[in-house]
Order: C-alpha cells, then sequence, then structure tokens
C-alpha cells in the first residue's frame, strides 16, 4: 500500500510541475512576440517586461512569508495559480500600453512566486523520501518543451490562441496542486522566525548574489531571443521547436545533477555554467541562420537549470525549516526580481541603441566579466559547506 501511495504522489508532482512549466513556457516565450504583434518597440517591450520582476520585490516577500505561516502551503500555490490565470486572460482586452502595464503588474503579482512556492513544497516532501528533486523538476522541462512547441505551431495562426490555453491549463494545475500531501508552514504554530537570518548565512548570500548576475545576462535572452529570432525569419512554429530544443537541452543535467554537483561542488558547477553562458551568447551573436540557431539553443541546458537546481537544493538543505519558503522567495527576488528587471530594461534600451544581435556580443562580454568575478570571490573567500566549496 505504501509503494502505492508512493507512486501516486509521484505522479501528482510530476504532473504539477508539467503544467506548471507549461504556463512559464506560454508566458515567457510568447508574451514578447504578442507585445511585438501590438507594435511595440524593444525599449516598451523592455519596460513592459521588466514590471514582472519590480513587481516581484514587493511580492516575493509577501509570499514568502505567507507561505511560511500558513496552515496549509498548497493552498497558498492554489491562489496565486488561479489568479494568474485570471488575470493573463485580460491581456487581450486592449493593446493600450497603460493597461497592459496594470494588466501585467496584477498578473505578476500572483505568478512571480510559484515556482518558488512549489519548489519549496516538493523539496520539503522529497526530505522525507528517497526520490531526486532532478527528477520531479524533468517533468517541468518536459512540460515546458511540449507547450513551447505546441503553442508555437497554433500561435503561428492566431496568437490569441495562448489566452484561453494559459486558463485551461490553469485548471488543470490547481486540479493536481489539490492532490498533493498538506506541507504545513513551519511558523503556523511555533515561534516566528525573522527572515533576516537568512542574510546570516553568508555562503546563500554569495549564491544568490551569483544567480543575480546569471538572471540578467538571462533576463535579456527571455525577453529579446523571440522578437530577434523571428527577426531573422523564424516563424512561431520554428520558434517554438527552438524553445523545445532549449529546455529539452536541460535533461542531462536533471538526470545527473546529483552526481555532478557531488563529483565537482556547487561553486565549480556554477563557474563551468556561467563560462558555457558567455560563450553560448557569443554564438548566438554569430551565428543569424535561424536552423544552426536551433543547435545553438541545446546550449540552454548547462545555464538556466543549472543556476535553479543548485540554488533552490542548496538552500533547501541550509536554510532553518522555519524559513524555507522565504528563503525560496528570497532567492527568486534577487534573481528572478532585480535581474530581470535590469536584464529586460537594459537589453531593451541597448537594443533600440545598437541593435538587439550586438546586444548579444555584449551579453556575452558581460558574462564572462561574472565568470571572473565569482572565480576570484571563490579562490579567496572560504565557506564552511563542503557541499558549496567542495
Amino acid at each position: 500500500m505504501k509503494n502505492t501511495n508512493d507512486n501516486k504522489q509521484l505522479y501528482y508532482f510530476l504532473s504539477v510541475y508539467a503544467l506548471i512549466y507549461m504556463l512559464t513556457a506560454i508566458y515567457g516565450i510568447f508574451t514578447p512576440v504578442y507585445l511585438n504583434n501590438m507594435g511595440f518597440n524593444s525599449s516598451y517591450i523592455g519596460i513592459l517586461l521588466s514590471i514582472g520582476p519590480f513587481i516581484s520585490i514587493f511580492a516575493q516577500p509577501i509570499w514568502g512569508s505567507a507561505g511560511d505561516r500558513a496552515s496549509s502551503k498548497n493552498n497558498i500555490l492554489i491562489i496565486m495559480v488561479f489568479f494568474s490565470g485570471v488575470s493573463f486572460l485580460l491581456y487581450k482586452a486592449s493593446s493600450n500600453f497603460y493597461y497592459l502595464f496594470l494588466i501585467i503588474s496584477i498578473y505578476t503579482f500572483f505568478q512571480t512566486s510559484i515556482n518558488p512556492l512549489t519548489d519549496a513544497i516538493t523539496l520539503e516532501f522529497l526530505d522525507t523520501t528517497n526520490l531526486r528533486f532532478g527528477s520531479i523538476r524533468l517533468a517541468g522541462t518536459i512540460g515546458y518543451a511540449f507547450m513551447a512547441f505546441v503553442a508555437g505551431y497554433f500561435s503561428d495562426k492566431n496568437i490569441n490562441f495562448i489566452f484561453p490555453i494559459y486558463f485551461l491549463i490553469t485548471i488543470g494545475a490547481i486540479i493536481y496542486i489539490r492532490k498533493l500531501p498538506k506541507i504545513v508552514g513551519h511558523q503556523a504554530k511555533k515561534n516566528k522566525v525573522s527572515v533576516t537570518e537568512i542574510l546570516k548565512h553568508e555562503d546563500i548570500m554569495i549564491l544568490m548574489l551569483f544567480n543575480m548576475m546569471a538572471q540578467i545576462s538571462l533576463g535579456f535572452y527571455n525577453s529579446f531571443f523571440p522578437v530577434y529570432y523571428k527577426s531573422l525569419g523564424a516563424g512561431n512554429r520554428l520558434l517554438g521547436l527552438a524553445m523545445l530544443m532549449a529546455a529539452l537541452s536541460e535533461t542531462p543535467f536533471l538526470l545527473l545533477s546529483n552526481k555532478i554537483v557531488d563529483k565537482l561542488s556547487i561553486k565549480t558547477t556554477l563557474l563551468i555554467s556561467s563560462f558555457i553562458m558567455s560563450l553560448r551568447w557569443f554564438i548566438t551573436y554569430s551565428v543569424q541562420n535561424t536552423y544552426l540557431m536551433l543547435l545553438v539553443n541545446l546550449l540552454h541546458g548547462s545555464s538556466f537549470i543549472v543556476f535553479s537546481y543548485c540554488t533552490a537544493t542548496y538552500i533547501n538543505r541550509n536554510i532553518p525549516k522555519e524559513l524555507k519558503v522565504s528563503g525560496q522567495t528570497m532567492n527568486g527576488l534577487i534573481g528572478m526580481g532585480f535581474g530581470r528587471i535590469i536584464g529586460s530594461m537594459a537589453g531593451g534600451f541597448l537594443s533600440d541603441a545598437f541593435g538587439i544581435r550586438k546586444v548579444f556580443l555584449i551579453n556575452s562580454v558581460f558574462t564572462f566579466i561574472i565568470f571572473i568575478v565569482f572565480y576570484f570571490i571563490f579562490k579567496f573567500f572560504k565557506f564552511e559547506s563542503k557541499e558549496f566549496q567542495g
């Protein structure tokens, strides 16, 4: 009976991750395309896409605290998923810049902490099992890849396809979240623990800072690669295929993540990732053939997922249990908040000034500097955690 129950729980977690990342694919890939179709230039697209990270600066601490204090973290996740789905439907009501500014703000308030809270619930459940986070997170990658291709195919005919499909997936996600084992916030019945306790963990703060720098680089890619790829002659179908290949490229790392990190350490894994990221942006700048760009996108598997996995698992293992959700949302705040604001806004202004292609070259140099700076930070600052330092 126990094995049967464990298999059911595994199925529910896999389903939640697949559906949540389908939502991420629709918003992340096709919102820039939608805004471009509405006639906005790179600067305006950059401003609109940076609203989300800006809102997350205020929303992440709110949802983090709510999760840590809730009698059920699952219910907090359901609220966020539902209202993000409702607000996304409202996008197409008007193409007015100020209207979209308002709706994106509302949407992001609910959406910004969905992934960190999902990770927090999952990682806490996995602490009581022999299951690996990488195996469950792989379902998210598959869901993202699947939806990138499907949404690309249908939105090539009508971009408005993304709105109803997003809401339908939202309903599916809520159904499966309700089936997950109930995870109680550790501050629900106990003494309150201040979130400032996180700041005392020097290794975690360094890790979050490194993640923020990486997210600046990735923020530009996420906001402007779809627009740039279409400018090279790619349609939405080919764009969907490019993002499918990018997502599936995460599979090897997710399957081998524990072995890789155990062998190399957190710091070495992230340094290698940042170096490959710099190389990737240089190749993206150099290649202008839409089909060769599909191959370039295979390097995605060594960037976002590496930082996402390493930071999420390390925080879960090394932070007080009363602050597990706050730790994940603080990481989201610093990385997906500050990092993505800078990446989107700076990318937009630089793209209007120099063109998107040249900004990929600038991004390559920027990421290489990040690699050098953190190489020396890790070399001269010693941390107590053997998992981090190696």
